[in-house]
């Protein structure tokens, strides 16, 4: 009957028990924020518009949400779910269908929210409703003798019958828009609250003769909002709990899917391992028989297959390539990319830099702004000088270099094909191929010379 879906998200609300400054809806649960996690929904859903009903925070919501392609209509004072409907109805078509959810209830899947939409579509009343074991706080379904839904009371407003009931209300619902703008403009505020609900249009539709048709979500936490950061880290653990599960599903080795946690969007290849206590954020996208070691931060990455991330290695916005090794306790920077066996060691930075084939960098050093060759070897302590004090500059290290431990290169420099550069170099000048470039103090021993002795305090 009705062909356009336009999804109406409420998120309003202050969230006082959140103890925050941030609107309650711009938390983050998995890296995204709440309000994130429902938009993406109502992409999912196909909705052609979908429009955010803001307040608390002024203009915060709409500012982060700038580039989610919304419609967002300002709530400037709270008076119920019934309330906020009515500010956004002159937004939405009355040949569409409306589909009411919550910025902070962001879990609820596309399969648990489709057959309201149906429902809808066929001219009825599609609720969202659920079954818990301590209903206290929610609105009751009501049903008649023939078990058909025939109103909601809220809680406040409950008998002790009707507070005996389990079925609640959760809010989120679907309906002919043209329906909406009709009950809505008939909502009264006369109730414990003194506020609009949303949930008195059930009574009205039962009065119109439409048929309400309520559904229940797979898992009740779909269903389950956030009012406080407690409630927001049960959620956060749930929906972990729920990737994890997904990767082990797909064959990904999780050795406690527990200690686990993707803060973005994680693809994993075959015979992938993951340690514990990792932390992947943004993209990332881990290629066959990669192995990442306990503790280790993977922020926009890329690793190839064949590559091992060893323990307490922090790799931001960079590509690994294949049969690589990486860490322990290595930090790699934006900008840059390894390439097939590269190995980085202990307590390496790398930033901004192409590391070519074969080349090792594995132990205590710093290499920035650089462009290094094949079969490169850095001893330790090497550092690359690319900084000013003003400006970077960069360092070229050409195939089959050796550069000895505590050396220095002070960009802009070019190191030459196959140049060995002697231990203890400071290297201001470019290097020529092939030859050994060395810059030391002449080596003294002072003959007779005596330690200073400290002298003995006196009693």
């Amino acid at each position: 009957m009705y062909s356009m879906l336009e999804i109406l998200i409420l998120a309003a609300g202050k969230g006082t028990r959140m103890r925050s400054d941030l609107p309650k809806v711009l938390h983050k649960l998995a890296g995204k924020s709440l309000l994130g996690h429902v938009v993406d929904t109502a992409h999912e859903l196909g909705a052609a518009q979908t429009c955010v009903v803001y307040g608390f925070g002024g203009e915060a919501v709409p500012q982060a949400m700038a580039e989610d392609k919304l419609t967002f209509v300002l709530q400037a004072d709270q008076h119920g779910t019934g309330h906020a409907v009515k500010q956004a109805l002159p937004r939405l078509s009355d040949d569409s269908i409306t589909l009411v959810l919550y910025g902070d209830v962001p879990l609820t899947h596309t399969t648990t929210l489709q057959p309201l939409v149906t429902a809808a579509g066929a001219g009825k009343l599609g609720l969202l409703t659920v079954n818990l074991t301590h209903p206290d706080g929610y609105g009751r379904i009501v049903r008649d003798a023939d078990g058909r839904v025939r109103r909601i009371v809220e809680h406040k407003d409950a008998t002790p019958t009707e507070r005996a009931i389990h079925e609640v209300n959760t809010g989120i619902l679907a309906v002919a828009t043209r329906y909406l703008k009709r009950w809505i403009a008939e909502l009264k505020n006369d109730n414990a609250q003194g506020e609009y609900y949303l949930t008195d249009i059930v009574a009205l539709a039962v009065r119109d003769g439409v048929a309400v048709e309520a559904h229940q979500p797979k898992f009740e936490w779909e269903v389950l909002g956030v009012n406080s950061k407690a409630q927001l880290a049960e959620l956060e653990r749930i929906h972990q709990n729920e990737i994890a599960q997904a990767l082990l599903d797909a064959g990904v080795t999780l050795l406690d899917p527990a200690r686990l946690d993707v803060r973005g969007l994680l693809t994993c290849g075959r015979d992938v391992t993951i340690d514990v206590n990792c932390v992947f954020e943004g993209r990332v996208d881990l290629g066959d028989g990669v192995q990442v070691g306990a503790n280790c931060v993977l922020r926009n990455v890329t690793v190839a297959a064949g590559t091992r991330i060893d323990a307490f290695t922090l790799i931001d916005d960079a590509a690994i390539g294949e049969a690589g090794r990486v860490g322990p306790f290595s930090r790699i920077r934006p900008g840059t990319t390894l390439a097939r066996d590269v190995h980085v060691g202990n307590f390496v930075e790398i930033k901004n830099s192409r590391i070519d084939e074969g080349s090792k960098i594995n132990h205590l050093s710093y290499v920035g702004d650089t462009t290094m060759g094949k079969r490169v070897n850095i001893g330790a302590g090497t550092i690359t000088c690319n900084y000013d004090g003003a400006n970077k500059h960069r360092t070229v290290i050409e195939d089959e270099v050796f550069v000895g431990s505590d050396t220095q290169l002070v960009a802009p420099i070019t190191v030459g094909k196959g140049a060995t550069l002697g231990a203890g170099t400071t290297l201001t000048r470019d290097a020529p191929a092939g030859e050994l470039t060395l810059s030391r103090a002449k080596q003294l021993t002072i003959m007779g010379w005596k330690r200073p002795v400290k002298q003995k305090k006196e009693d």
